[in-house]
């Protein structure tokens, strides 16, 4: 399976992030860990939202889409 997932600082209220994985408890270590440049400075992260995927093109693309203009709103209205 694949897993695009929604996760949120807990120290740095406001601040989010989106991800693909395969492994979804060892990426949110991994981000809590630190060993991500893009969330280290705002650890520790929780994880808020995830959809499962069976195909890897259709995960990727929905990940995309929650970074689009259009995808923030989505996630925004439905998904945080």
């Amino acid at each position: 399976m694949f897993y695009v997932y929604l996760i949120e600082s807990l120290a740095s209220s406001g601040q989010r992030y989106v991800g693909v994985t395969t492994d979804l408890k060892r990426r949110l270590q991994e981000h809590n860990d630190g060993k991500s440049s893009h969330t280290s400075k705002f650890k520790p992260w929780r994880l808020e939202t995830y959809v499962a995927f069976s195909d890897r093109a259709k995960a990727e693309s929905f990940e995309r889409y929650l970074k689009s203009g259009s995808g923030h709103a989505f996630a925004s209205k439905r998904l945080w």
